[in-house]
């Protein structure tokens, strides 16, 4: 996985572009993208989400895509068939630019690993 700013601005404008290809819409910002992996790995279709369930999802997705660097492990489905994530070390505390670009590269290999199916986890 790249942290070089340069190489992960420019795979996440790849991203983007996917997803507005995809969807007719550009997605706004990182928190955009976490919601859609949130429902692509809640499984479940497109449905009508409730705040709460938005931010679950959201939380869904950072821990899925965190997991690629060994921060979070599933733990399994609850009765409702959504997942619960175990928090395996804690992700080290960094100025806020660079917590983006280790999101933004985390996401980029989520959709490399399990959308565009280019590299291996």
């Amino acid at each position: 996985m790249d942290f070089e700013p340069s190489i992960v601005s420019s795979e996440w404008n790849q991203v983007l572009d996917f997803l507005e290809n995809q969807f007719n819409k550009r997605p706004a910002d990182v928190d955009s993208v976490l919601f859609l992996i949130g429902v692509q790995e809640l499984g479940k279709g497109h449905a009508t989400f409730t705040k709460e369930q938005k931010q679950d999802l959201m939380h869904i997705a950072t821990c899925k895509v965190l997991s690629f660097s060994g921060f979070y492990t599933l733990e399994g489905l609850d009765a409702e068939g959504w997942p619960h994530w175990n928090l395996v070390q804690a992700v080290p505390q960094m100025p806020l630019k660079e917590q983006e670009i280790l999101i933004k590269a985390h996401i980029i290999q989520y959709f490399k690993s399990e959308v565009f199916n280019l590299e291996q986890a």
